[in-house]
């Protein structure tokens, strides 16, 4: 499976591509980061991250797209352009018929270091021993972009079995429920039967 990571935002952002293997086997595809200028207008600034990360959905074509979920920040106007940058990533696969699924910082943090408070520089080097890159991704971005894909090759089919699980066992519960019924209603008009015998 190939997976498309981004670590969203306006300044910088970052976008990684990984191939996922047998078992928990990962390899490199692409890292790169998009950058706009701060002086530049909103609406274009989230024209040039949708263009970039168009074309890299047309020459990478992965089979997901795995987001950052923004958190809230002491910084507002950051937080606002890092979830309108996520939002403009979001479209673009989501027209492809891709799906995208939001992944929070520590998820990315324990899947990659096997901690949820990780920093970043032991995440990147994580990212470089899994992916045998012998240069460090730069900026952070990007090295943030490829942890995001891993960390959706590695936690998604587990994400997805557990929901068939839960499905399987509503399902069970509602045939059971179901049963109960059906014994009780039976049960009732027995009793009926029953009373209106004995009155005869």
């Amino acid at each position: 499976m190939r997976v498309l990571g981004v670590d969203p935002g306006l300044t910088r952002c970052g976008l990684g591509v990984v191939d996922g293997g047998k078992g928990r086997s990962v390899r490199p595809v692409a890292v790169g980061v998009v950058r706009t200028p701060a002086d530049q207008d909103l609406a274009q600034r989230l024209l040039g991250v949708a263009d970039e990360v168009e074309r890299w959905l047309d020459r990478y074509r992965p089979e997901a797209v795995a987001v950052e979920r923004v958190f809230a920040q002491h910084n507002v106007r950051t937080a606002m352009g890092t979830a309108q940058a996520g939002g403009v990533v979001a479209l673009s696969a989501a027209r492809r018929g891709l799906p995208v699924v939001f992944h929070t910082p520590s998820e990315v943090k324990a899947a990659v270091t096997g901690s949820g408070r990780a920093d970043k520089a032991q995440v990147t080097t994580m990212v470089m021993r899994l992916l045998g890159l012998e240069v460090k991704p730069h900026p952070a971005d990007a090295a943030d972009a490829l942890a995001l894909a891993i960390c959706h090759l590695w936690r998604e089919p587990m994400r997805v079995r557990l929901a068939e699980a839960e499905a399987r066992a509503a399902e069970l519960v509602r045939a059971h429920k179901a049963r109960l019924a059906a014994a009780a209603k039976a049960a009732g008009t027995t009793t009926k039967k029953n009373e209106t015998g004995a009155r005869r």
